[in-house]
């Protein structure tokens, strides 16, 4: 058969490359896993989050212990009980299957925002897909996190900053990560505007959880939940966690030493991280600006000590921008990539027996792939030159 044909052949299937139909098998593929895993009995992060509002609703504490009614507790924002409530409402398996539908559209909207053409999005989609299937299957908020960052940084773009605040300050609210969606601050044209929408939503979050309550009882609830979180942060930090899968978590497994403390790789990270800023002239091109994104995306989970293998959806679509932005990638790019989904996405499935599958989780060496990764993401915004090779110059 000759080269022709052949093309000719498989280019009949092309339209299969389409997000639409991606994200169609994912919807349905939501779906059915939320059915799974309440046939199972395995939903308790989904009763942590109805129970949220529930809570709320009784203006009981959001963090304290209830084990009749789930294991382990609440970490998440007042807010997140309003976002909870429509799924809360209903009976648990419907809104099991709503809430997985919900953060598969929420992470669809995100990557079809992105202005990339509808190829390259399916392929991001395809390359993220495993890390997806393992956060919808602890039924995860870090779906419509990943999502949100990206709606965020599109929007910012567009100079549409009342939408692009709301996902940054929402997301904060409920888990703080989504702080780091003012990382793209400086590729808005009107940042007055974007600084305004951002306290518009915060007063407006800060607010509205008090009309299910009261006043005092969200104050008391923030200065509670920020306890909580220094707490569980210093809980996260042990040798044989289910967290900490981090660089900083890495090389605590590395030297079997859990005094090893979180600030000099923060430090380090926020250096590197805001040294690429110094790189003006690069801003108005859009390679440069995808590299941010997919820099924010990896940096939020790698310098967590609070990951754990579903928050990799998030630094995973990070890996997947990051590869896609480059028309012509090269050897050690497709290494890197390669690393990564065998390492970091496929490492906890029965791919990898099990003595692997162990080896790899105590050394926290899912990380390992997206730390150098991002190391290489780092120098590359600091040390190219992005309008010969950039994908197109973005014009908002």
């Amino acid at each position: 058969m000759t080269p022709n044909l052949t093309k000719n052949k498989f280019s009949r299937f092309s339209f299969l490359l389409q997000p639409k139909y991606i994200f169609g098998v994912l919807v349905v593929l939501a779906a059915l896993i939320a059915v799974k895993q309440y046939n199972h009995g395995s939903y308790n992060n989904y009763s942590i989050f109805k129970y949220t509002f529930w809570h709320l609703i009784e203006s009981k504490s959001l963090y304290a212990h209830y084990p009749d009614e789930y294991w382990d507790r609440n970490h998440y924002g007042p807010v997140f009980a309003l976002f909870i409530a429509p799924f809360a409402l209903l009976p648990d398996a419907l809104g099991m299957v709503l809430w997985n539908v919900c953060s598969v559209l929420v992470f669809a909207f995100g990557v079809q925002s992105l202005p990339l053409s509808n190829k390259v999005k399916a392929i991001i989609v395809l390359i993220c897909a495993n890390e997806l299937i393992t956060a919808l299957l602890s039924f995860q908020f870090n779906i419509f996190l990943t999502g949100a960052i990206l709606i965020a940084f599109s929007y910012t773009l567009k100079n549409k900053n009342l939408i692009a605040s709301f996902p940054i300050v929402s997301c904060t609210m409920i888990k703080l990560y989504g702080i780091v969606g003012l990382a793209f601050f400086f590729f808005t044209q009107k940042k007055i505007q974007f600084i305004l929408g951002l306290f518009f939503w915060a007063v407006v979050l800060f607010v509205l959880p008090m009309l299910l309550s009261s006043p005092k009882f969200i104050i008391d609830t923030y200065i509670e939940w920020f306890n909580t979180l220094v707490y569980k942060n210093s809980s996260n930090i042990s040798l044989d966690s289910y967290q900490d899968i981090s660089f900083m978590g890495m090389v605590r497994r590395a030297l079997g030493d859990p005094t090893i403390p979180n600030s000099p790789f923060l430090i380090g990270g926020v250096l590197l991280f805001g040294a690429t800023y110094l790189r003006i002239k690069q801003f108005q091109f859009l390679e440069f600006r995808l590299l941010l994104l997919a820099s924010t995306l990896i940096f939020t989970v790698i310098f967590s000590s609070g990951s754990e293998s579903p928050t990799y959806i998030i630094a995973f679509t990070g890996v997947a921008i990051w590869f896609m932005s480059k028309s012509h990638p090269s050897k050690w790019h497709i290494a890197l990539l390669v690393f990564a989904i065998l390492l970091t996405s496929l490492s906890p499935t029965d791919l990898f027996p099990k003595v692997a599958r162990v080896f790899i989780r105590n050394h926290a060496l899912k990380a390992l792939p997206c730390v150098i990764i991002w190391f290489t993401i780092i120098y590359e915004m600091l040390t190219r030159d992005f309008k010969p090779k950039s994908i197109a110059v973005c014009e908002n």
